[in-house]
């Protein structure tokens, strides 16, 4: 990685591990061992890192949740939907931790963000159609954008869910997976029978890797994605 990048992916190491707001360049830059100034050439600040944060979030969901074509098969996709889902929130979860925060300090990240909101429910929305065309779930037309709505706030309000109900307010991979029970069971919600036998696969899949997962694991692990900009 080149020094942008370092100073993106170590940012989102800080901030998940300790909290956005209590992470400021200056940790940043010592964390990397660089001068604040260092720092300062590649970005004008810490807003200023998180925009750069945020186009990363928002290429991976333009990336990984395509819509679902008349050919494709479709139960590999929703399978594919759920692990990106799951890389998502587990590299991204202070985002969704200090939403309002990090989003009343930047109006124009404000701004980008509601902008992206509307897009990406229109994905989500084409998403539940590709399923339902493929006779995966049977939902009516109305209840499609409520559904759309509802695995939105699911995925947003999921972690920062579960570190207010703990002491400690950590969170381990294995909330990770157990949220992505939770989205699976929205889905079964609506399964078929010709589904349904795949959708309890996928949920026995989830309910494992979540039992395997003791504990945080170290994020560097993860596929890393260059930074694009804004």
């Amino acid at each position: 990685m080149n020094t942008k990048d370092k100073i993106i992916h170590t940012s989102i190491l800080l901030f998940n591990e300790n909290g956005e707001r209590a992470i400021t360049t200056n940790h940043i830059a010592s964390n990397l061992g660089m001068s604040p100034g260092n720092l300062y050439y590649h970005f004008k600040n810490k807003e200023d890192i998180i925009r750069h944060i945020f186009a990363l979030y928002r290429d991976h969901l333009n990336t990984h949740f395509k819509p679902i074509n008349k050919d494709d098969d479709a139960f590999n996709h929703l399978t594919a939907y759920l692990d990106s889902l799951f890389e998502l929130m587990w590299r991204y979860h202070f985002f969704y931790d200090n939403l309002g925060d990090i989003l009343s300090r930047d109006a124009d990240l404000k701004q980008a963000y509601i902008d992206f909101q509307l897009e990406l429910l229109e994905q989500v929305r084409k998403i539940i159609l590709g399923l339902r065309d493929s006779e995966m779930i049977a939902i009516d037309e109305q209840d499609v954008i409520d559904l759309a709505h509802t695995l939105k706030l699911t995925v947003s309000f999921w972690t920062p869910y579960i570190k207010a109900r703990r002491p400690s307010g950590t969170l381990a991979e294995q909330d990770i997976y157990h949220g992505i029970l939770k989205v699976l069971t929205l889905f079964r919600a609506y399964s078929t029978d010709k589904s349904i036998d795949k959708m309890n696969l996928l949920r026995e899949k989830y309910t494992e890797l979540a039992q395997q997962a003791l504990g945080p694991v170290d994020l560097s692990g993860l596929k890393f994605v260059q930074s694009r900009g804004n």
